[in-house]
């Protein structure tokens, strides 16, 4: 596997769902579990995480796999994360039914010498506390990706807000954009998270995609059309994966290599969502993440020639 090492820290679990297409019970799940398995594709992953004495060694050998590397993804006395949720027939929101941390409650990342100098990092949906926990022990890293949710915009603002100018770029929904900007108009409430000191926003817009927004630069991508829609988790995850890791395997994350980020990032999400689990994240292959690319690319490409005469 080619490029520098990515970090991700974050939760892996064990989810059961159940949408109008089907539901599984304790699968593979947690943001560091999909972001692995989709930015294991473009460069090597190392894992911070932690799981109880029940998590399946079966899924160990699948991160194993992928060449994802699992020795920081400890084992503590007690049970794995568990989340179980439920999915309406419009798929825009899950409805938590139910959350155990269990021994996640405890989880506080505590990186290796080696772990610290490595320069792509993913930051996944955990309490900022933590995410400013693991930025005070990195070494001069050269891309941090951070995610959150409305649970910790409620709660902690303001050290959410903290994350947001301390990373490269921040990743949120519409409606995380919109409480933490405390602004209704999407384009006004990235503005705003850039005057509160925010480097560059990615907004995700679901079935309508995702703009990248900072200071100099504005870019957005549509969503890639999927037929076989089947659970939308992990779906912001596994498009941090596809970021992360083409800007890991270019080593840059500047200009074009930006923008064919934004296009990875929203392939791997396109992918994640067609099953349960990351099972499709993991069969996947170069060849089809290179073919929906280059559709997606013909999706909005278009010359620009005069329309009205001078």
């Amino acid at each position: 596997m080619s490029g520098p090492r990515i970090l991700v820290v974050g939760s892996v679990a064990l989810d059961s769902i159940r949408t109008p297409y089907g539901e599984v019970e304790d699968a593979l799940g947690g943001s560091a579990s999909y972001f692995s398995c989709s930015a294991s594709h473009f460069a090597p992953v190392s894992v911070v995480a932690v799981v109880g004495e029940d998590f399946p060694d079966e899924h160990r050998r699948r991160f194993e796999a992928l060449g994802v590397d699992v020795s920081g993804l400890a084992t503590a006395p007690g049970r794995t994360f568990r989340w179980r949720g439920e999915y309406m027939a419009e798929l825009g929101h899950a409805h938590t039914l139910e959350t155990q941390l269990n021994v996640f409650a405890d989880f506080h990342p505590r990186l290796t010498e080696a772990q610290r100098r490595i320069p792509y990092v993913f930051l996944a949906n955990i309490d900022p506390e933590l995410q400013l926990e693991v930025l005070s022990q990195m070494r001069r890293p050269r891309l941090v990706l951070s995610d959150t949710m409305n649970y910790w915009i409620a709660r902690k603002p303001d050290r959410v807000l903290e994350v947001l100018r301390r990373v490269d770029v921040a990743l949120l929904n519409e409606e995380e954009a919109r409480a933490l900007a405390g602004e209704t108009h999407l384009a006004r409430a990235s503005e705003r998270l850039l005057e509160e000191g925010a480097h560059a926003v990615i907004v995700k817009k679901g079935e309508h995609g995702a703009v990248y927004h900072a200071r100099e630069e504005r870019f957005l991508t549509p969503a890639y059309p999927v037929a076989a829609l089947t659970d939308p988790t992990g779906a912001g995850d596994s498009f941090a994966g596809g970021f992360v890791g083409l800007c890991a395997r270019r080593d840059r994350s500047d200009g074009e290599v930006l923008r064919q980020a934004m296009a990875c990032g929203t392939v791997m999400a396109s992918l994640a969502i067609e099953s349960f689990s990351p099972e499709r994240l993991l069969e996947t292959t170069p060849h089809e993440i290179e073919r929906r690319v280059r559709e997606l690319h013909g999706l909005i490409h278009y010359d620009v020639f005069p329309m009205f005469d001078a």
